[in-house]
């Protein structure tokens, strides 16, 4: 199965909810993308631009953005964002792909 990398921010709101009740929010995240047939690989706090990380594995594309769709729509977060990951394997297929490509710059 594919995986990919939410970086996520929460509210002012949140935080404050969090502090005054703290909870494990891995445990949340893992039902729900258990629940569109995926598993949870972490989950973690962190400082600088996001407020956390979590490493995902779903079944496809559709089955991660649904889970991204659902978090994203709670309104605990200020920003939510996904990169699926690409395995070796897949980038040096893609590499072999791209010597295919002709690209042409702008204006060339």
């Amino acid at each position: 199965m594919p995986l990919y990398l939410s970086r996520f921010s929460y509210t002012p709101e949140t935080w404050a909810r969090l502090i005054s009740h703290p909870e494990d929010r891995a445990e949340a995240a893992r039902s729900y993308i258990e629940s569109a047939g995926g598993k949870l690989h972490g989950f973690w706090y962190a400082f600088g631009t996001h407020d956390g990380y979590n490493l995902w594995e779903a079944p496809d594309n559709v089955s991660m953005a649904a889970v991204a769709l659902a978090i994203s729509g709670g309104g605990a977060l200020s920003s939510f964002e996904t990169t699926a990951l690409l395995t070796i394997d897949e980038t040096l297929a893609a590499l072999r792909t791209a010597e295919r490509v002709r690209y042409r710059a702008p204006g060339e």
